[in-house]
């Protein structure tokens, strides 16, 4: 079988280096090439230096119309500007893991329909995309956190979140909350209770109770670890704990990424996998969910590449089959 010609626009972040060591892995996909200006002519491993040893392909300022699938992993609001400037063969699929696409008024770009691309919730329609807007890494964790107890109509008041990420969130580029000094033995909350994720997860929620209206509440938090996302939310619920372990357990029957620990769960266990880990607990009329993933992983790159699989037919889990960080 042919391999399929991947390109990645925007290739030396963070996301686009764990993008390429996944395609570098993958046995049906060939780097065809990693679009950086800033970059053209390095080595991929002199800016990925895991990389080493992995490839000795190089950055380039050339462009290829005609691959099969289109990664393009810019700062948001420029895939807009990109695609704008650039157009690509009509076979080209094309993944953003930005925000540009991701909610239903801003779906339809120059006659392409992006598909919000949460396998756990659109995986029927992701199959048939031909463009997929790739979730957030904070929207991942939480709204497969959520995702049951909207299926079920049975969120009927505020829920609130609280969720840390690590310094790989924040991209390459230095700021203030960025530098080891000020990250290091260092823990702060960030844009409390208006986090842009709040847009594709008020969208999820409604588009699986439309009845909703109550607040989702979210805290976003800075930790001192590099990778990771920890979320725990917690809203009333009237069933036992064993109908909300139902109530997850059917509906993640065949989500081969996302499992129910019935465990205590940590950051962990998740790490360089494309998991979603998630455990419940019941306190008096409360529902706790805590939820877990690995933000490069499942929360972007890992995510993009389970999309790919889906859009071309392939095994769900090909090129992702990952071990944790577990020591």
């Amino acid at each position: 079988m042919k391999k399929l010609e991947i390109g990645i626009i925007g290739g030396a972040g963070y996301t686009a280096g764990e993008l390429i060591r996944l395609l570098i892995n993958h046995p049906k996909t060939n780097l065809n090439f990693i679009y950086s200006t800033s970059n053209a002519g390095n080595k991929i491993h002199k800016i990925h230096q895991d990389l080493i040893g992995s490839t000795d392909l190089e950055f380039t300022s050339s462009i290829n119309s005609e691959v099969d699938v289109l990664f393009l992993c810019l700062g948001h609001g420029n895939s807009t500007a990109f695609l704008e400037k650039n157009s690509f063969s009509d076979h080209t699929k094309i993944i953003d893991l930005s925000n540009d696409f991701r909610l239903v008024a801003d779906k339809n770009f120059e006659g392409k329909e992006f598909v919000y691309g949460l396998p756990e919730l659109n995986k029927d329609a992701i199959k048939q995309a031909n463009y997929i807007a790739n979730p957030g890494c904070f929207a991942t964790a939480i709204q497969l956190a959520l995702l049951p107890l909207a299926k079920a109509e049975v969120l009927q008041n505020d829920i609130h979140i609280n969720a840390v990420t690590g310094a790989t969130g924040a991209g390459t580029s230095l700021s203030k909350t960025t530098h080891f000094t000020w990250r290091d033995n260092n823990f702060s909350h960030y844009k409390a209770f208006t986090h842009q994720h709040l847009g594709e997860i008020n969208q999820t929620v409604n588009q699986l109770q439309s009845g909703f209206n109550s607040d989702i509440n979210f805290m976003p938090n800075r930790g001192n670890f590099s990778r990771g996302i920890f979320a725990t939310l917690y809203t009333k619920f009237e069933g036992t704990l064993e109908d909300a372990k139902q109530l997850y357990k059917a509906y993640y029957k065949d989500a081969i990424f996302t499992i129910i620990s019935d465990e205590d769960i940590h950051l962990k266990q998740a790490v360089n996998t494309n998991k979603c880990i998630l455990h419940l607990h019941k306190h008096e009329d409360k529902l706790l969910v805590t939820s877990i993933i690995d933000n490069l992983l499942k929360g972007a790159s890992g995510q993009a590449i389970q999309n790919m699989n889906l859009m071309h037919g392939f095994i769900e889990t090909e090129g992702l089959q990952l071990k944790a960080n577990y020591f």
